[in-house]
């Protein structure tokens, strides 16, 4: 039975821990959004002395030099310089700003990993009806069911003062972002031998809380969202398709999916495959691991740190260039520094404990997730001795298609495999580049679909 499908089930099967649901804020806190100290998601809007920029969100689908609706831009910072780059030669020097995962790849990969920093931006907002979801979630959304749901309005976060590293991690669950994507994606899996196994496919996905529009649905709806894969790469593997369903809450159950596999012309629900399982072909990442985290609600005891300043991947719009070869793109040890653009942005730190008694090959888990979108954009990951094992960095972009932010090229380093995966990649997908907010009917994502040959 084909696997590979795992990698588009991750990106959808996400979940959280379970302590004991917390606190609506009261409303003389919720009043203080999009106020003169937060963002209308509870984000801090001044600056700070060592770099990071003040909110301004000024551009919403648009910004100066913009030329087209859809498609690839090059984004209103590309004639910048940058301010400097942190190797593995001054790497002490920015310690306090760095992951440790980003220090660990600075000490393995010496002559091919680098972080080259620019000017922080903070200019980009987000469509009105999902600031006034936010300020509605803030005094109504609480957790349910264990931990295992959330109640609220789906299109935004719901807990926009979070109280708990369980809050953190439902609002990386539940961003505002675009309520479906299409495009034709390339996966690379980079050996440190020189090797490197490709991967292509078809992704779709419909997010059912992000459609637009003042009537909001409900994170006690049953369905979150649907998704597509259809392999045209490798050759192998060519005309496999799997569709399914993600839930709301995942005490209601997991997520549901059928695959259409081309060497028997059947389709069958697949089994129940989350957590710490191997995505096929390579096995440098888990189930869990797309989007920073996902996976099963019970395994981790999630801690929230609180924020911090760090240098991440931000404002990506250069690695998604079609005029970006992957020869120039992918390269032994890590992606080519010099089209990945770092930032100094404050994060919420969020903790992830395995518990006591429960199987998961990773034992703990740090994700970094961004104060102005709650998206993870990058994770540690530990193995059972406590050890830095794996290292994910998610480069996102602003979409003017969308007016929200949408991942890019995802990288998964495993330190002690010598090796990474780079997906998400569509530089060379020409007309299959990524299209955002276009109409997409829930019957193609359904198991008959695919039986009628609607992939």
């Amino acid at each position: 039975m084909k696997l590979q499908w795992l990698a588009a089930l991750s990106a959808l099967a996400l979940s959280v821990a379970v302590p004991a649901a917390q606190a609506k804020v009261s409303a003389e806190k919720a009043a203080e959004l999009d106020g003169p100290k937060f963002t209308c998601i509870g984000a801090e809007r001044a600056g700070t002395p060592s770099g990071v920029a003040a909110y301004t969100g000024k551009y919403f689908k648009t910004w100066p030099g913009q030329t087209k609706p859809y498609g690839y831009e090059p984004g209103p910072y590309a004639s910048e310089k940058p301010l400097f780059t942190i190797t593995s030669a001054n790497a002490a020097q920015y310690a306090d700003h760095l992951t440790a995962g980003e220090q660990a790849l600075l000490a393995k990969y010496p002559t091919n990993y680098r972080m080259i920093v620019y000017p922080s931006h903070r200019d980009f907002r987000f469509v009105d009806w999902a600031c006034d979801t936010v300020k509605k979630n803030a005094v109504t959304a609480e957790l349910v069911h264990n931990g295992m749901g959330t109640t609220g309005y789906g299109g935004a976060i719901p807990f926009p003062f979070p109280a708990s590293g369980l809050e953190a991690i439902w609002n990386t669950i539940n961003p505002h972002r675009a309520e479906t994507e299409q495009a034709v994606c390339d996966i690379a899996d980079v050996y440190g031998n020189g090797t490197i196994g490709w991967g292509r496919n078809r992704f779709r996905t419909l997010n059912l809380m992000n459609g637009p529009g003042d009537k909001r649905p409900s994170f006690t709806d049953k369905f979150n969202a649907y998704f597509y894969t259809g392999y045209l790469l490798p050759e192998r593997d060519k005309g496999f398709v799997a569709v399914g369903r993600q839930p709301n809450d995942f005490s209601t159950g997991q997520l549901t999916s059928w695959q259409y596999q081309p060497g028997i012309r059947r389709v069958r629900q697949a089994p129940e495959v989350c957590c710490d399982y191997p995505v096929p072909p390579a096995g440098l990442r888990t189930v869990d691991d797309d989007y920073g985290f996902n996976g099963s609600p019970e395994r981790y005891t999630w801690k929230l740190i609180g924020k911090k300043e760090i240098y991440v991947p931000y404002d990506n719009f250069r690695i998604n260039d079609p005029s970006l070869k992957y020869t120039d793109l992918i390269k032994p040890g890590s992606i080519n520094p010099q089209y990945e653009r770092y930032e100094l942005h404050r994060v919420w730190v969020v903790e992830g404990d395995l518990k006591e008694g429960v199987r998961h090959i990773y034992k703990k888990r740090t994700l970094y997730l961004d104060e102005d979108t709650w998206l993870a954009l990058s994770a540690d990951n530990y193995d059972g001795q406590d050890k830095l094992w794996r290292v994910t960095l998610i480069n996102y972009f602003y979409s003017q298609e969308s007016g929200t932010w949408h991942r890019g090229t995802s990288v998964y380093h495993d330190l002690n495999a010598d090796a990474y995966e780079a997906g998400y990649m569509v530089n060379e997908a020409g007309d299959d580049w990524w299209r955002l907010n276009q109409h997409l009917s829930p019957s193609i994502f359904s198991a008959e679909s695919i039986a009628r040959g609607g992939h």
